[in-house]
């Protein structure tokens, strides 16, 4: 019941946020969503609450849409969602939730950066790209269930309103969302823990467009900008911590450093590898990979089965040169 209060008033505040930059609640939502709900259950839950947003944002802002935008984005994006729900029932997205939230925090410097732009400076974005930008979207969004701010700088340079991007997004995102969610239950994800957290993050969401529909008319254009880079930046951090805590539990990641008789050692544990550095005196260097050999299936550490060893050695005596070894027993 504490984590259903902590969905709702976490989405209230994150929709509320969306509403203002034109995107990214879902990608702020799903840190929280991941404590009720299995990985490959969050995005179902998801595209339950986005759809009903979409659909809040339209009535909301009908006369804004851009339906020459919607007409190009939309066509490609729903065969691409197809393939991104496709893919995760078969993989989990916790690499490429990894790698969204680098490219979101890649927001920071434009944040950060003082003064604004030209609009000349800006290199236009070409509507004939639409179809592309749309299949993309598609494919992202139903492997991790949220797209968010990812596009929303396609948008800008495209030259919408703020209001224009509001709209036009909710109106590219509904089908996209409706598509997903019957793919969803079709592949047996959208369960009905999923569905009940998909309903709590929905009134959520419509609670959060009906405070902020007033106060999107009276915000300034660069600062709507800067609020989307803002929850780009917020939304990055949260999706770098939720997937590097997965990654390190599932992949069994581990990480040693020590020292001795002069020697550092660093090293590195993931899935059956172990990756490693040395420095040795008087600087040496060793950059050591340990796996298992002839689908043996062992883990280095256990000690059991066959291992190849390969090594990277830079020496200011002896050059650079690689080692590959066999042994029976886990190299030393």
């Amino acid at each position: 019941m504490a984590v259903a209060v902590l969905l709702f008033l976490v989405a209230v505040a994150a929709f509320a946020l969306s509403a203002v930059s034109g995107g990214g609640a879902g990608l702020i939502v799903m840190p929280v969503l991941g404590l009720l709900l299995a990985p490959a259950q969050v995005p179902a839950a998801l595209s339950v609450g986005t759809a009903l947003s979409s659909f809040s944002r339209i009535v909301s802002f009908f006369r804004s849409i851009r339906w020459d935008v919607v007409v190009r984005f939309v066509p490609l994006a729903l065969p691409a969602a197809w393939g991104g729900v496709w893919a995760l029932s078969r993989l989990q997205p916790v690499y490429l939730d990894l790698l969204l939230g680098v490219f979101l925090i890649g927001n920071l410097p434009f944040l950060l950066r003082r003064g604004t732009r030209t609009p000349g400076v800006v290199r236009p974005f070409r509507p004939a790209l639409l179809p592309v930008l749309g299949a993309a979207a598609g494919f992202i969004s139903g492997f991790t269930g949220a797209v968010g701010l990812l596009f929303n700088g396609f948008y800008h340079r495209m030259g919408l309103r703020k209001e224009q991007i509001v709209a036009t997004r909710a109106a590219n995102d509904v089908l996209l969302h409706l598509t997903k969610l019957w793919l969803y239950l079709s592949y047996g994800m959208l369960t009905g823990p999923a569905l009940r957290a998909g309903l709590v993050v929905a009134a959520a969401a419509i609670a959060a467009t009906l405070l902020m529909r007033v106060l999107i008319h009276r915000l300034h254009d660069d600062l709507f900008r800067h609020v989307g880079q803002a929850a780009a930046c917020i939304a990055g951090v949260a999706m770098l911590f939720q997937a590097g805590q997965q990654i390190v539990r599932q992949d069994h990641m581990q990480a040693r450093y020590a020292t001795h008789a002069g020697e550092a050692v660093a090293m590195l544990s993931w899935r059956q590898h172990v990756f490693s550095v040395e420095i040795e005196n008087p600087g040496d260097i060793e950059f050591r990979h340990v796996h298992p050999a002839f689908g043996s299936g062992q883990v280095p550490r256990q000690g059991e089965g066959w291992y190849r060893t390969s090594v990277l050695h830079l020496s200011p005596a002896q050059g650079i040169f690689i080692t590959r070894r066999l042994s029976r027993a886990r190299p030393a």
